[in-house]
Order: structure tokens, then sequence, then C-alpha cells
């Protein structure tokens, strides 16, 4: 997603994990998965202060790049920021990307995501729009 103006990394993965629509995951994961998160949580993530958050942690952090992996080692979150200058414009590219890792069949070694997995695909894809949506909405009001 590309904004119209120079945006750290930190404020983009600060804005990211303390919208709207993501507050309402952390109020599930809170609940369900015991893993309740705050707003200075989520911004002391973003300075690097933290490497934990909700269900979350760090994997990998370069000054402009966060991946991280949930508590079950399923999933992945990865968040990057890169800003272009030029002599007549500063925009910045923010980019969000998720993966999920199959399960694995301790018996065979095969690999399979499971029916959830598949009957989910369609939500995630849409939730991924809201919540880009959702964080390009805050940065933008800022």
């Amino acid at each position: 997603m590309d904004m119209p103006r120079a945006i750290s990394h930190a404020e983009y993965v600060e804005a990211f994990y303390t919208t709207c629509v993501f507050k309402a995951e952390r109020a599930i994961l809170a609940v369900l998965a015991s893993k309740p998160s705050t707003d200075m949580e989520a911004k002391q993530l973003a300075t690097g202060a933290a490497n934990h958050f909700a269900a979350w942690s760090v994997e990998g952090r370069t000054p402009n790049q966060l991946l991280l992996c949930d508590f079950q080692g399923r999933t992945r979150s990865w968040l990057m920021s890169d800003v272009n200058e030029s002599s007549s414009s500063t925009k910045t590219r923010l980019y969000f990307g998720s993966a999920v890792v199959p399960n694995v069949d301790p018996a065979s070694g095969r690999k399979s995501f499971g029916f959830v997995f598949h009957a989910l695909t369609g939500f995630h894809r849409l939730y991924s729009r809201m919540l880009m949506a959702s964080a390009r909405i805050k940065l933008l009001r800022q």
C-alpha cells in the first residue's frame, strides 16, 4: 500500500496493531488463548522495546521489517516499510504478509493444511485487506 508521506516503520507497526480491526482480534486472543495485549505493548513492539506481543514473538527484525511467529508456531506475520524520497515528494510503501505453516503428520511426515485452513482462506484474504485499510485510515489521520 502506498502512502503520500514518510512513515517510520515504528509508526506503521504501532498503527497496524492498534486499529479497531486488530483490537477485535486482540480481544478474541485475550479470551480464547489467554494472550491479552495493550496499545502500550504494541508501541513497545513497534519501537523494538519488546519482542513479544499478544500471541506473537519476534522471529526477525531489521530497521524496516518485522517478522512475527505465533505462540503455536503455525503462522507468521511480516510488516515492512519502504520510504522513497525524491526531490519532488516523499512516499512510503507499506507491506504486510502472512503465512500459515502446514501440520506435519508425525508418522508419515506428510504435510497438510487441513479443512479449516482451506475453509478460511477467503476470509483471511478479506481480513488482511481490512487490516491494511484500517492501518491506512489511522496513518492518514495522524
